[in-house]
């Protein structure tokens, strides 16, 4: 039987890739069409998860999406998008035009496999480890520590958390060789201890722990992972919450059998890539959008069907997709005091980082963690232990410990704005962040 449905997938990956072939893609980029946006206009043969291929695409080169206008009707597939760059300006470097007709005109190789919701490429670089879990206070600091102790250096991490839940992806390599690690017993082993701190005294939601010689797309698969784990399941206690939630509505139109998913919320980047992303894998297609995100409120309306034809056709499916896009929008609000640290990569950084966070009873809702060229550039968002604003004298008493150059307060104008000064302390620490290895060693994005 899995060999049926093994070469079943075969063939329609191999006619989806002959049909782009008798159908390439056409990418038209315009700066004249609109006044204060770039306009990008996708027109190709139509298949299943095109939408999310696209928006991802422009995601991830950090592109604002103010409109969008999507029609995927029969077999063709039309999108337009008005785009800008961070700073709200029209995309005017040839270099990145170029990317994105290579990108998503008839030269792209991404050809999305029936075979897995998401792509899984072979990487000799790292090895890709997946974590779920109960958030709890220190959590972050729990894992790295493991990490550290196992000889572990994280080059690459992604963890996000929402309604108590936590799910992560990182990248680790061997201390030593610098390379992915492949013993299969050490593999087991660094699978078993993690997964018993993720796992902590909570015995009604498990934990669960994969590793994988792959990569893939990180934030759609934390997207995967924590609907698996039903982070959209709500207690009765998140009632009073209900305003501060995103409007999500679906209703059926019966005479086109469309059910129209209708989304407002307060805008923020990367969503409609969230929200696509949850459809996608929620097995729904989108034959006709519009996206509008050019005030400070974002809409969005979905004309879709589930994959076999059929509108929502229950209340509970109903209840069940508002749901899960809410989560979609939550889990990358930013809660918190936003930190930025910048300093030489080291092994044994995130470990002393987030510890130095616990020990002063803070929690972090988010993180995004990256290393380059030897350099760690990470942003953290912080809440105290009762999940309110941080005090200003524990935020200057960790940056003295730190560094004030290291650590600096983003978006935090209620906060002193003392001219920087190292504490005595810090050279308790023995020059802690100052650079020691050449190891590529990235924070992982924190469990509060």
């Amino acid at each position: 039987m899995e060999t049926d449905i093994s070469s079943s997938w075969d063939i329609d990956d191999e006619y989806e890739k002959f049909i782009r072939r008798m159908n390439p893609p056409r990418v038209v980029i315009d700066n004249e069409a609109c006044v204060n946006a770039t306009v990008i206009r996708v027109d190709s043969a139509n298949k299943h998860g095109i939408l999310l291929e696209v928006v991802q695409v422009l995601t991830d080169l950090n592109l604002i999406i103010t409109k969008a206008y999507i029609s995927s009707d029969g077999g063709w597939f039309m999108d337009v998008f008005n785009v800008t760059d961070r700073d709200g300006k029209k995309l005017r470097g040839e270099e990145i035009l170029e990317y994105i007709r290579k990108s998503l005109g008839p030269d792209s190789c991404f050809i999305p496999s029936r075979k897995r919701s998401v792509g899984v490429s072979p990487s000799t670089d790292y090895t890709s480890i997946e974590l779920t879990g109960t958030d709890r206070p220190g959590l972050l600091s729990e894992v790295s520590a493991v990490l550290m102790d196992l000889k572990c250096n994280v080059v690459n991490a992604e963890v996000w958390t929402h309604n108590t839940r936590a799910a992560a992806v990182m990248h680790v390599t061997d201390e030593s060789s610098g390379l992915a690690i492949t013993d299969p017993e050490r593999l087991s082993w660094i699978k078993n201890l993690l997964c018993n701190v993720l796992r902590g005294n909570n015995k009604t939601r498990g934990a669960k722990t994969a590793v994988s010689l792959g990569s893939t797309h990180t934030e759609r698969r934390l997207h995967q992972m924590m609907f698996d784990d039903r982070d959209y399941e709500r207690s009765d206690q998140d009632s009073a919450d209900e305003k501060l939630r995103p409007l999500v509505t679906v209703v059926n139109i019966y005479d086109k059998d469309y059910s129209v998913v209708t989304i407002r919320c307060k805008d923020r980047p990367k969503l409609l890539f969230d929200t696509v992303c949850t459809l996608t894998d929620m097995q729904y297609v989108v034959f006709h959008a519009n996206v509008d995100a050019e005030s400070p409120e974002a809409y969005q309306e979905y004309y879709i069907r589930h994959v076999d034809g059929s509108p929502v056709n229950s209340e509970a499916e109903r209840q069940r997709i508002i749901q899960c896009l809410e989560a979609a929008i939550e889990r990358r609000v930013s809660e918190g005091l936003k930190l930025e640290l910048c300093t030489s990569d080291r092994v044994g950084l995130l470990s002393d980082v987030t510890r130095i966070f616990r020990e002063n009873s803070l929690s972090v809702t988010r993180a995004e963690v990256t290393t380059r060229a030897g350099k760690a550039v990470n942003t953290f968002y912080v809440q105290d232990a009762a999940g309110n604003m941080v005090d200003a004298k524990t935020i200057d008493a960790i940056r003295q410990v730190i560094g004030q150059t290291i650590l600096q307060v983003k978006g935090g104008s209620e906060l002193s704005r003392s001219p920087p000064q190292e504490s005595p302390t810090r050279f308790l620490f023995g020059g802690l962040f100052k650079s020691k290895s050449l190891c590529n060693f990235s924070l992982v994005r924190p469990y509060s």
